[in-house]
């Protein structure tokens, strides 16, 4: 009987969780893109978790790659949140962006808790698919 209390609470409550976390992935993710037009990559860097800073060094190193592998991140003339999924633990929020160019992707932000706060932890991006309106 308690277990099953338990999972009714914890069903009606997830919803509630899973919003609030999304709330929170999508200002960390406005906060980085606004942070790459501004070419504060200090602060976008900031923004990234402690695996990405370890992967990349420094701001520096961090803002070059960005800039030159994913310009549709750096300088995006577009951007539309998605929906966010939690998979094997870990908060997804979809972003569709779009490019300089008018072409459009789906970058996916990989959100972590660190500390009490969502961190970027890793980004997957693909070619949207065009659509007729």
């Amino acid at each position: 009987m308690r277990r099953a209390v338990l999972s009714i609470l914890f069903a009606m409550l997830l919803p509630g969780l899973v919003q609030a976390q999304d709330s929170a992935a999508r200002a960390v993710i406005a906060d980085q893109i606004a942070a790459f037009q501004a070419d504060d990559v200090t602060r976008a860097y900031d923004l990234a978790s402690p695996f990405i800073q370890g992967k990349f060094q420094t701001p520096e190193i961090f803002g070059r790659m960005v800039r030159e592998g994913y310009p549709m991140v750096w300088r995006p003339s577009e951007v539309t949140f998605l929906e966010a999924r939690e998979v094997g633990g870990r908060l997804w929020q979809d972003v569709f962006l779009r490019d300089a160019a008018g072409r459009g992707f789906i970058a996916e932000y990989e959100m972590i808790e660190i500390e009490g706060a969502l961190r970027i932890n890793g980004v997957r991006i693909r070619e949207a698919p065009e659509t007729n309106v």
